[in-house]
């Protein structure tokens, strides 16, 4: 894509790998971080092949390698790899985000059904509603306005998903055991998982440590008594989970307690996990870049007024929609997607060997030489001449797999960014350093304390 914008700013990244790293350093690599296993040269290929221990790993790293396996081939690809199932199968059981199969099949329809555009407007009054109750309670504190902004979008964007999942009477108190428990699952569970690399093709079982264990019963706890009451009723509309329970109008795709807790918890991860890291990552970018956060407040004045956003106002805010759309491309939430192979198949003339390993890295195709002009520095203004690059901008994944919640997740982000940037302008705290670090999300190591400045609108 072609740039047109006079100014830019090259946001931290990880150390790459350097040359002739054997496999004892790639793995020590993996375990620190995964986003330090690449080398310069990925960011240009297009296909990449690696053996580690006994698996061999292909990176599909073009349109057409991608289109091979997450479209066309994804039957061959469509089973997620052990390490991922194995790291969340205590956390989400059979939850569709790791689940494949004829269960992946019956469940797709129902929880694509409940996040799509007929009820998004219904939840995107949350959405506002959420972001400025949360705007108020900055207003209110004293200054200097100091906090985390990981925390408080991590806050925000599990009330907004915990009320369009529960109800609108899901207690803030509840939000909290909730993120507290996802936060602790991230910090302690082995994602590696070395067994699967020394043959075994479902990996070692996870060592349930004693914070392993804690962290997902308290969760699913939490989980399993909000669905005793299937959310509070609401006159705008029913929670997902009344709507996943009765199939919403389909008695055929209703789901029985087991899978609502499966379903409910893997929602609620991936619809406030994912959205806070973006909207963090955003906050943090705009406090780099004058000139984007200068167009934002324009934008916002000129489009709102000083009123709060509604959903009709998200097709009107097409820079603060390509914010959001540019830092998913440089920090997206889940940066490698992998899929266990199940029968050898080439992809663009490379074997993908039966039992190994295809790979999916929107991190490397995101910043990848060829496909993208200045790829490391953040441009909103790329987004703004039309579509990005097909199979090469993959923050949701592509194909039958694509993440269903991807319209509700970029429309919560533009309406979350919009009701807070109206009202203030965070900075980055004096002397902090950021570091990206990815664990099952790409998130700053050790949060992101920032500064609130109350903004004079125009």
């Amino acid at each position: 894509m072609t740039q047109k914008c006079p100014f830019s700013y090259t946001p931290p990244m990880p150390d790459r790998r350097p040359a002739g790293t054997g496999t004892i350093g790639l793995l020590k690599r993996m375990r620190r971080d995964f986003l330090s296993i690449w080398a310069d040269s990925d960011f240009r290929d297009r296909v990449m092949t690696t053996w580690i221990l006994r698996r061999k790993v292909v990176i599909a790293n073009s349109p057409d390698a991608v289109r091979e396996v997450m479209v066309t081939g994804n039957a061959n690809f469509e089973r997620k790899s052990p390490q991922m199932r194995r790291a969340l199968e205590y956390l989400l059981g059979d939850g569709l985000f790791i689940s494949d199969g004829e269960t992946w099949k019956q469940r797709r329809p129902i929880v694509s059904k409940v996040v799509q555009r007929q009820h998004l407007r219904a939840f995107s009054a949350i959405m506002v509603d959420s972001s400025t109750a949360m705007a108020d309670g900055w207003q209110r504190l004293e200054a200097p306005r100091q906090l985390d902004m990981l925390g408080e979008m991590a806050a925000l964007t599990a009330d907004i998903i915990g009320k369009c999942v529960f109800g609108r009477g899901v207690s803030r108190e509840d939000a909290k055991e909730i993120i507290e428990g996802f936060t602790t699952y991230q910090e302690h569970i082995d994602q590696t998982n070395l067994g699967y690399f020394f043959g075994w093709d479902e990996g070692w079982p996870v060592r349930k440590n004693k914070e392993v264990r804690r962290a997902a019963e308290r969760v699913r706890k939490v989980v399993d008594r909000l669905i005793d009451d299937l959310g509070t009723p609401r006159a705008d509309g029913a929670s997902m989970l009344a709507l996943m329970a009765t199939g919403d109008g389909d008695a055929s795709a209703a789901m029985n307690r087991e899978a609502l807790i499966n379903e409910a918890a893997t929602i609620f991860m991936a619809g406030h996990e994912t959205t806070a890291a973006t909207l963090t990552w955003a906050w943090f970018l705009l406090s780099q870049a004058g000139w984007a956060e200068e167009k934002l407040h324009e934008e916002l004045d000129r489009v709102l007024g000083g009123r709060p956003p509604t959903f009709d106002d998200v097709s009107s805010l097409t820079y603060t929609k390509a914010i959001i759309q540019e830092t998913l491309r440089l920090y997206p939430p889940v940066p490698i997607l992998a899929r266990q192979v199940k029968e050898t198949r080439a992809v663009h003339r490379e074997p993908a060997k039966k039992g190994g390993l295809a790979l999916v890295c929107p991190w490397l195709l995101h910043r990848h030489e060829i496909y993208w002009d200045a790829p490391n520095t953040f441009q909103p203004e790329r987004f703004l001449e039309g579509p990005p690059p097909t199979n090469v901008y993959v923050p949701f994944a592509v194909g039958p797999r694509i993440c269903p919640g991807a319209q509700f997740g970029q429309t919560e982000a533009i309406l979350c960014l919009a009701t807070l940037a109206q009202r203030f302008r965070p900075t980055l705290a004096p002397g902090h350093v950021v570091e990206p670090q990815c664990r099952l999300t790409l998130r700053p190591k050790g949060g992101l304390p920032m500064l609130l400045n109350v903004r004079d609108a125009a």
